[in-house]
Formats: C-alpha cells, structure tokens, sequence
C-alpha cells in the first residue's frame, strides 16, 4: 500500500495466477483526471506499469488505485462528443436487435450521463442506469435518465432483481476494464442478466492498441486490457459465451462484444477475430515488449517534432482527454510547449491538466490565441475535430496528430 490509496497486484485479476511478468514501466503519473484549480496545488504521483499473465495472457496494471478516489468526482460526460451522440442512436439499434424482447428492460453499469440510455427511453424501454459519479449521476436523472449512484457491484445487482426485475440488456461500454473489483462486478452481471437476456460489452480492444501503438490509453483507470481471447477467458469463468461482435467507432479501436448465458453457434466475425489474433500474435508476450520498446522510441520522436518547430509559432492542444494525460506526463509535454489546451467539457474549463500543468479552455478563448497549430490530444476524434477547425474557425494552420503509430504533421 501507498499512503492507503494504492495496492500493487499479487495475482492476475482474471485468472488469480500469480505468473505474471513485467514489461512497461511508464513511470510515476498523476491520476489522469485529477485537474488541477491551480497549478501551484500539491499533487499525488503513482506508479504506471503494465504486467502479462504467463497463464491467461491478460495485459494488466500492476497498480490499483482505490476506485473512490478516481470515480466519485468525474470530469468525463459522455455527451460531450458529437461522434459519441450520433454512436448511441446506433448502438441502441443494434442491441435492440440482439434482444428477443419487444419492450426490454435495458440496465447500463457506469452509465454517466445516460447518453446511452436515452435513445432506448424514446424508444419506449424500461431503463435503469448505475454510475458512482455523483457529480454526473445529477447531469444523468436532470436528463431524465433513472440512475442510481452507486458502484455496481453483486449486493447492487440483488437490490435491482428484487426492484426491477432480470435485465433482458446490460450494457457495459468502456467500464469492465476499469474495474479493481472485477470478480465482483462480473458477479452482479451474471446474477442479474435474464437467463435469455444479452449483455453488450464495449471496451478499447488490445490488439488495436499492440498494433497501432495506443500507448496513451494506458492509465490508472484502466486496470486491464483485453484481447477476444483474454476477454472470453474472463467471460467462460462467470458462465457467460460471447456469439457476436461489432467494430466501435470510438477509441480507434473498440469492440462491440455481444454476450449471453446460453453457449450458441459463433458468428463469421467472432471466428475471423480469433484465427486473426493467433496470426498476429497479440497475446504473445514477446510482442508486448515490442510495444514498450516502440513506445519509448515514440517519445523521442514527439518531443524532436515539437523542438523543431518554428519559433514565433503559437500552438494549442485540443482535447484534455485522459489518453492525453499519459501521453503529455510520458512524453514530458508541458506548459512550456503547450500554453493551453481547447477541451470541449465545460466540467474540464478552467482548471489545469494533472502532472502537467497547462490551461484548459473553451474553443472560443482558445481559438483566440490564433493558433497556427493545432496539437489534437484527443486524435481518436481527429476528423471531427478536423472538421470543427475548417468549418467553425476557418482555421488554416498545421495539424499535430500524435498517434497512432508514428507523430506527424499535417500541413
């Protein structure tokens, strides 16, 4: 333990094996969300490393951070992104079409700011969201969106079934990696989904991140990273079989895994997945040593391009990501190079980035710097973005894209 706040891993969070090798040590890293009103304040700094169980092959951090700390308060609300509201019409249709009931019960774990959940209000579901963030739980029921802030957990999952009965749906995105209690999570799903119910599982698939390089998705909330096959291991020990997936537009790599408690015929691109993983290798640890090695070589290169470029330039992040706070404390990236950064949360607005210490603004006050760079933090939404600069801002400078892979400079 650390001041009480951190504890480093004995065994895998999966598995329980005790086999687990290091092999990515990113340093000492503030908590990614933890913005700063000043950036004068004290900061706490964590350990950042990554382990590979020798028996089930999960990629995992070897810290875990005590969830309350990071989760209670949240900056991130989900509706933020255009591209992550126009996703949520879509994803509602495809779980609708995976469920077998016409009106079904629809529960989503970590549901933020229930962006997710309203497209199935409207259409005519029974809803039910759970997020610990009181902060955004207040966003979410102002919405409309019934939401209980809590952490879920098995004892929540029991209160549910006795108020609201079996979920015919259970959504879980982008949350099923950053669990420290994951056994127990996993439990209160099981317990929860109806025997003929689905649960859709939406996460930023691993073999993306060996082979593009998305090294800043690495962070304190993110405790584990799944491959198809490390997932399905995880999955088969709560008696649950994935039959299909889909491709997510968010993170640049995301999977769309399609979940029930009845074992069934495989779809053509869950089989494809699989012969594909083992051809690539992404859960060989020789490969995920590569990728610490590429990440390091990365870091070079980044802080060469940004020594290189012009004096007299002005430049501008855009995006306070929490990707973007591994990336910057990684790479070294500060106030000396980036003056501010455009984030478009209002929550974010005014304070200063974590470990780094530069200003986030609004797009207006930082478009009036006139930037003749931007540095997109936040590059897994680049083409919005993109489009954002040319259409609102008339803006016709150079673009910094970072990732993925190599960091270039578009002109």
């Amino acid at each position: 333990m650390m001041n009480g706040d951190m504890e480093k891993i004995l065994a895998c969070r999966s598995c329980g094996s005790s086999d687990l090798k290091s092999f990515f040590d990113l340093g000492e890293h503030p908590l990614a969300n933890s913005l700063l009103k000043d950036p004068n304040e004290a900061e706490q700094f964590y350990p950042l490393s990554l382990s590979w169980c020798g028996n089930c092959e999960l990629v995992q951090l070897n810290e875990t951070i005590r969830p309350s700390i990071m989760f209670r308060n949240y900056p991130w609300v989900t509706g933020t992104s255009k591209t992550v509201r126009d996703f949520s019409q879509v994803f509602s249709e495809l779980a609708l079409k995976k469920s077998k009931k016409d009106n079904p019960f629809v529960l989503e774990v970590a549901s933020n700011d229930g962006t997710f959940l309203m497209p199935f209000i409207k259409k005519g579901c029974r809803v039910l969201g759970v997020d610990p963030a009181e902060n955004i739980v207040e966003i979410a029921v102002k919405n409309g969106v019934p939401t209980l802030p809590e952490f879920f957990n098995a004892e929540i999952s029991k209160k549910i079934l006795e108020e609201y009965g079996p979920a015919d749906i259970v959504v879980a995105r982008n949350v099923l990696y950053h669990l420290a209690n994951l056994q127990d999570v996993m439990n209160g799903i099981e317990h929860v989904l109806a025997d003929d119910g689905v649960l859709i599982v939406e996460f930023h698939y691993a073999g993306e991140m060996l082979k593009d390089l998305h090294y800043d998705s690495i962070y304190h909330e993110h405790v584990c990273y799944y491959t198809l096959k490390t997932f399905e291991g995880l999955l088969k020990r709560f008696g649950l079989y994935a039959f299909d997936l889909d491709i997510s537009p968010i993170n640049s790599g995301g999977l769309i895994v399609y979940v029930s408690k009845i074992k069934s015929e495989e779809s053509e691109a869950l089989k494809l997945l699989h012969k594909k993983e083992e051809v690539q290798g992404v859960n060989e640890f020789k490969n995920w040593e590569k990728f610490a090695k590429r990440a390091l070589e990365h870091k070079e290169k980044l802080l060469e391009m940004l020594k290189g470029i012009e004096k007299g330039s002005t430049i501008i992040g855009w995006g306070a990501s929490t990707r973007s706070s591994t990336l910057l404390n990684f790479c070294g990236v500060d106030s000396t190079f980036l003056p501010a950064i455009i984030d478009m949360n209002p929550l974010r607005q005014g304070l200063y980035t974590a470990g780094t210490h530069i200003l986030i603004t609004s797009a207006e006050e930082g478009m009036a710097r006139n930037p003749n760079i931007i540095f997109i933090l936040a590059w897994n939404f680049a083409d919005e973005i993109s489009g954002m600069l040319k259409d609102t801002y008339n803006f016709k400078g150079s673009r910094i894209i970072p990732l993925p892979n190599e960091p270039r400079i578009i002109k």
